[in-house]
C-alpha cells in the first residue's frame, strides 16, 4: 500500500524573531500566545512598572489580579510540538443507556497522511468539516524528515536512509505541519503509519521482532518531535499536541507484521490497532488493544466481498496499474462508493457494528477513489444516529461501555439486527452465549 509522493521543490522560509502559536481553550475560544524564537517559553504577563527616559515612574494604584489563564502553551523539546491543553472538539463518551440502540460509527482513515501538490489532505479536512465528521490521519514519520537528513532514519533490517516511500522536502514538511496542526485543532486524530513502509520478504515489517517494532515506533515519534531541528524552520508554529500522549494507534504497512507490532504497541501505551481484516461485527480487544480492523463489504458485480480500502479496490479492478483504462475510471469509483454504502446500510439497519474505512491520499485511476470516498462521507455522515469519528473517539466510546453490553453486541452476526428489537436486546438481560462468526475471506492486499 505504498503511496508514491509528489512533492514540489523547496521554497524559502522567511526568518523572523517571534512566532505566534494559536490554540484553543476548553470553551473553544481561540487565543494566541507569543513565544520567543529561542524557545525559552511564552510571556506570562506585563511589568507593572516601567523605567522611562526620565527615571522611574510613580507607583500606580494596585489593580485586581487578572484571572489565571485557562490554557497554557508549553513547548516540548525543540519546539516542534507543544502542550496546548485538552484537544478541542473531542466529545465526552457516554455509556449507552439500557434499551437504547447504539449509534452507527463510521471511521474514515488515511494511511501515510501528508500534504503534497495534490492538496488532498487539506481537501478532505474541508470535506470532514462540511459533513460533521472527524477522521484519523496515520502520518508517516519520514514525511517529517527532509531528504538531506535521510540518514537519521535507521530502519530495522535495512541500511540507514532507506525508505520505500522516500522522504520529504522543506515545502512538503511545512505544508504537512500546517495540515496536521489544523486537523488536530478541528478534533481529528494523528496516528502513525510508521516510516519506511517495507512490505514483503527481505526485511519487510512482517519479519520484524518486537524490539525492532519498538525502535521503528520510537523513530516515527522522534521525527515528528524534531522536525524544526531537522528542517531549520525554527520560527514556524509548533504542532499543538504532545505526540507521546497523542499517539495511541496505527495501521501497519500492507497490514503485515501485526503479531509483533501489537506486542510492542501494548508496551508503548497504544490503545488500538487497525492492521487486520474482519467482517462487519462489533470489535473486541486482542493482545490488550482494541482490534479496529478494516472490514469486508459487498463488491458490486462480484460474488466475493472486498476490503474497505481504496488500494484493494484498485488492485481488484486494474491490477498493478495505478492508472488503468480511463474509460472505466468512473465505473470503478462508483463500484467502490456503492460497495461502501452497501456495507454501511447493512450495519445501519442491522447490528450497528462500526464501519472502518481506509484510504490513501492518491489519485489512482484518475482520482476516482477520492471522489468515491467524498460521496460516501456526504451520504452517511449527516444521517440520524450516525457518528463519523476518529479511531480515538471510537476507542473512547468502547472503553466507556458496560463490558456485558459489548459482549451482547458481539453476538450479532453481519447485518443481523436483534430479533426482539433493540429495547429488549439491550434492556439489561445477561448476554447470550456468543455464536460463531464466519472468518474473513481471502483478499488481495
Amino acid at each position: 500500500m505504498a503511496a508514491t509522493r509528489r512533492f514540489a521543490a523547496p521554497r524559502r522560509t522567511s526568518a523572523t524573531h517571534r512566532i505566534v502559536v494559536t490554540h484553543r481553550i476548553a470553551a473553544g475560544t481561540a487565543i494566541a500566545a507569543v513565544c520567543a524564537a529561542s524557545l525559552a517559553g511564552c510571556a506570562t504577563g506585563d511589568d507593572t512598572t516601567r523605567q522611562g527616559a526620565s527615571g522611574p515612574q510613580k507607583p500606580q494604584k494596585p489593580q485586581p489580579a487578572a484571572p489565571a489563564p485557562q490554557s497554557v502553551v508549553r513547548l516540548i523539546g525543540d519546539g516542534s510540538t507543544a502542550y496546548t491543553g485538552v484537544q478541542p472538539h473531542l466529545p465526552r463518551p457516554e455509556r449507552l443507556k439500557p434499551g437504547h440502540k447504539p449509534p452507527q460509527f463510521v471511521v474514515f482513515s488515511w494511511d501515510g497522511a501528508g500534504e503534497d501538490g495534490q492538496k488532498l489532505f487539506s481537501h478532505f479536512r474541508g470535506v470532514a468539516k462540511a459533513n460533521n465528521a472527524t477522521m484519523t490521519y496515520f502520518l508517516s514519520g519520514v514525511y517529517m524528515l527532509p531528504d538531506h537528513k535521510r540518514d537519521l532514519y535507521r530502519p530495522p533490517q535495512h541500511s540507514p536512509g532507506r525508505s520505500d516511500i522516500g522522504f520529504n522536502d522543506t515545502e512538503g514538511i511545512a505544508d504537512t505541519v500546517k495540515q496536521l496542526r489544523l486537523a488536530w485543532l478541528e478534533g481529528n486524530e494523528i496516528g502513525t503509519h510508521f516510516n519506511g513502509h517495507f512490505c514483503g520478504t527481505g526485511g519487510g515489517v512482517g519479519e520484524w521482532s518486537v524490539e525492532e517494532w519498538k525502535d521503528e515506533i520510537a523513530q516515527a515519534k522522534r521525527f515528528v518531535k524534531s522536525w524544526k531541528t531537522n528542517t531549520g524552520m525554527t520560527t514556524t508554529a509548533p504542532l499543538p499536541f504532545d505526540y507521546d500522549k497523542e499517539l495511541i494507534g496505527a495501521r501497519t504497512p500492507c497490514l503485515e507484521g501485526r503479531k509483533n507490532f501489537v506486542k510492542a504497541a501494548r508496551e508503548m501505551g497504544f490503545r488500538y490497532d487497525s492492521s487486520g481484516v474482519n467482517n462487519q461485527v462489533w470489535p473486541a480487544k486482542k493482545g490488550g488493544l482494541w482490534d479496529l480492523s478494516m472490514q469486508l463489504v459487498p463488491f458490486p458485480g462480484h460474488s466475493y466481498e472486498q476490503l474497505t480500502m481504496d488500494y484493494n479496490f484498485m488492485v481488484n479492478q486494474s491490477g498493478t496499474k495505478t492508472q488503468g483504462d480511463p474509460a472505466k475510471h468512473d465505473f470503478w469509483g462508483d463500484q467502490m462508493r456503492d460497495g461502501l454504502l452497501m456495507g454501511f446500510r447493512r450495519a445501519y439497519d442491522g447490528n450497528r457494528a462500526p464501519l472502518i474505512i481506509g484510504n490513501h491520499f492518491e489519485s489512482w485511476n484518475g482520482g476516482t477513489y477520492m471522489r468515491a470516498v467524498e460521496e460516501v462521507v456526504e451520504a452517511v455522515c449527516n444521517r440520524p444516529d450516525v457518528r463519523c469519528v476518529s479511531f480515538r473517539q471510537l476507542a473512547d466510546w468502547l472503553d466507556a461501555q458496560d463490558p456485558t453490553v459489548l459482549e451482547k453486541l458481539r453476538t450479532l452476526g453481519v447485518g443481523e439486527a436483534p430479533r426482539q428489537g433493540w429495547a429488549s436486546f439491550l434492556s439489561g438481560h445477561p448476554a447470550p452465549a456468543p455464536k460463531g462468526v464466519p472468518g474473513a475471506s481471502a483478499v488481495k492486499q
